[in-house]
């Protein structure tokens, strides 16, 4: 009989004590003394957060078909559980066993998003695992990262052992294969590390050394060894219709932040925006065949009691079969009274059809992404979405029965005028100026409502705006209220209510994107100071970080104020995500002259990553 980490004392004591039980169905229990490995899963933020994540549910399916290794799962506590088992000095444990972490193998941590980096020492803190990775023993798991922000792993490479660079499902593999020989052997912890180098995908931080200039620019970033790689290379699965796929997904017994079932239909992007990060980094497009999809869902609805199915993917819209597949789903969801969400699509006639089909309308918004109020801006930022199209996507919309719009802007984005900012209220106005000319008065349902939200426009690694200079707090400040105001500035002002981000957490976003290593003393000291759960509001302390920059001798403004020289080396040239550093200077140079580069789709632009030899648009 399995036994509990927590009381039923502190279970009672605290919210949600679903969080913490584990035993979910479609979870995995194997007899640890019949596995050589065991992995433990970590998403750095609340359970229910984390459970919507579906490349654990991926990497979690892909470690329990392998006979030797038991993959089990573990999130961060929330406050309330974090008191106790540091009072009652409670060891973080994993879902499954409900044993330490610390006996695991394997901590292998996803790097989602930026703001949950002092979760991460959270989770290593209270699994008594030491926070920097030269302190650590045969005693303590290999500490590994990966997912997005894996990508420039330098503000928080001393926090762990390795980090996978790419797509899980290629490389795991050989990992485990050389850990359980490498551990056989006898070897050392640090030449286990250095033999990991040698996979294809993994870096192992301890490998490197990086030294600085006077005025804190990078001047040199090499291994340490020399057979040590110089570059590594990201991961890419080639055959997605061939390879791992959750059809068991664990089912939570709370309900979980997406709280459905996830079809994720093709990996990579067409089109090419210059401040989208996952648009360079999953390039090439790859797509599931729709046969395979087919067959997914059908398993996953026997496989779950999930109400819902969502499609998943950067732009749905490309995918090749979407229309026999949506025909499919609306078929067989409408036997099992399922819903079906279709995120990421164009607003067009065939979208708009299909939607209808799927969801109540008079009780949906729907939402557009021009992310700039001019067509000057847009061409900028080559986000290939004209005024034009913008309003006859509205038009259309409106006739269908909607009356509720969601506009996504940025504010901030390289080489913008006062005259972007305003072309943001202007833009809103227009479309509601569609709305009253489009449906006649005795048909309307009220005042049409357009939500203008703007998020401040965050330079990250792998896009042509790596080089650009970040605003600062006051200049972002300064256009949401220029924002503001152009919005009241319009005739049908009271159609349109405008939301903004909070500046604080973006410029620190800001920092920990495009940061080198040193940040990780900033960091580790923000943590000893209170700082945990920082992308929650009412756990975030700004003035916590503003003293950990202060005690590092460390400027905000150097790492998100500057314009960055194209020849500077930057804290992540050492990764090859195959899309070439050639051609982000090209387009970087696009977007100063404001010139469109057509998407891949239209015509190859030889950004390198057909060097893969699998992307549906690669032509090199």
């Amino acid at each position: 009989m399995r036994q509990l980490a927590l009381s039923d004392e502190i279970l009672m004591k605290i919210e949600k004590p679903a969080r913490y039980i584990g035993h979910e169905i479609n979870s995995v229990v194997k007899d640890k003394n019949t596995v050589d490995v065991r992995f433990c899963m970590c998403f750095p933020d609340v359970y229910e957060i984390g459970m919507s994540h579906l490349g654990i549910q991926i990497l979690y399916d892909m470690f329990n078909r392998f006979e030797d290794t038991w993959c089990e799962r573990v999130y961060s506590p929330w406050p309330d559980l974090d008191a106790i088992m540091r009072e009652e000095k409670i060891p973080l444990f994993a879902l499954e066993s409900q044993e330490p972490v610390k006996n695991m193998d394997f901590l292998g941590i996803t790097l989602q998003y930026e703001m949950c980096y002092t979760n991460i020492l959270q989770i290593l803190d209270l699994a008594g695992i030491p926070l920097i990775n030269e302190e650590r023993t045969w005693d303590d798991p290999i500490v590994i990262g990966g997912g997005p922000c894996a990508y420039n792993p330098e503000p928080i490479a001393p926090f762990f052992d390795l980090f996978y660079i790419g797509e899980g499902e290629t490389q795991y593999r050989a990992l485990l294969d050389l850990y359980k020989k490498d551990r056989a052997a006898g070897i050392s912890r640090e030449e286990f590390l250095r033999h990991a180098t040698n996979i294809p995908g993994i870096y192992a931080p301890a490998c490197y050394e990086v030294s600085y200039d006077e005025q804190g620019i990078i001047s040199e970033f090499k291994p340490k060894y020399a057979d040590v790689p110089e570059k590594v290379r990201k991961e890419v699965e080639t055959n997605l219709s061939d390879t791992y796929y959750p059809v068991k997904p664990v089912i939570p017994f709370i309900k979980s932040t997406q709280d459905r079932l996830v079809l994720e239909i093709q990996r990579g992007c067409t089109r090419g925006c210059r401040f989208c990060q996952a648009g360079q980094l999953y390039r090439p497009i790859r797509e599931r065949d729709v046969e395979v999809l087919k067959q997914y869902a059908k398993e996953l609805i026997e496989n779950t009691g999930h109400e819902e199915i969502s499609l998943s993917s950067l732009s749905s819209s490309d995918y090749s079969q979407l229309e026999e597949l949506l025909l499919f789903l609306i078929d067989e969801c409408s036997k099992k009274k399922i819903n079906i969400s279709l995120p990421s699509l164009r607003i067009d006639a065939f979208s708009l059809d299909i939607m209808s089909k799927v969801q109540d309308v008079k009780k949906t918004s729907l939402t557009f992404a021009p992310e700039a109020g001019t067509q000057r801006m847009r061409n900028v930022i080559n986000k290939g979405l004209t005024e034009e199209v913008i309003l006859d996507g509205a038009k259309l919309a409106f006739e269908g029965g909607w009356n509720k719009v969601k506009l996504y802007f940025m504010l901030g984005l390289p080489l913008e005028t006062d005259e972007d900012i305003a072309g943001i209220g202007a833009l809103c106005n227009e479309i509601a100026k569609v709305y009253y000319e489009t449906v006649p008065k005795e048909k309307r349902n009220g005042r049409v409502q357009i939500t203008a939200s703007t998020s401040f426009f965050i330079p990250k690694p792998f896009t042509p705006f790596q080089w650009a200079p970040m605003n600062s707090q006051a200049d972002f400040r300064e256009k949401a209220y220029k924002t503001r105001q152009g919005i009241i500035s319009q005739l049908n002002q009271k159609s349109i209510k405008y939301n903004w981000h909070d500046t604080d957490v973006s410029v620190l976003e800001g920092v920990f994107a495009r940061g080198d290593r040193r940040i990780a003393k900033v960091i580790l000291d923000a943590y000893k100071s209170g700082c945990v759960f920082d992308a929650w509001n009412e756990y975030f302390h700004y003035d916590k970080w503003l003293d950990a920059f202060d005690k590092n001798g460390l400027s905000i403004a150097f790492y998100n104020e500057r314009e960055r020289s194209t020849d500077e080396i930057l804290p992540w040239d050492f990764i090859d995500i195959g899309v070439t550093k050639a051609f982000l200077k090209r387009e970087w140079e696009r977007a100063q002259r404001g010139e469109i580069t057509p998407n891949c789709k239209e015509q190859c632009q030889g950004c390198g990553a057909a060097v893969y030899g699998s992307g549906k648009f690669c032509f090199e």
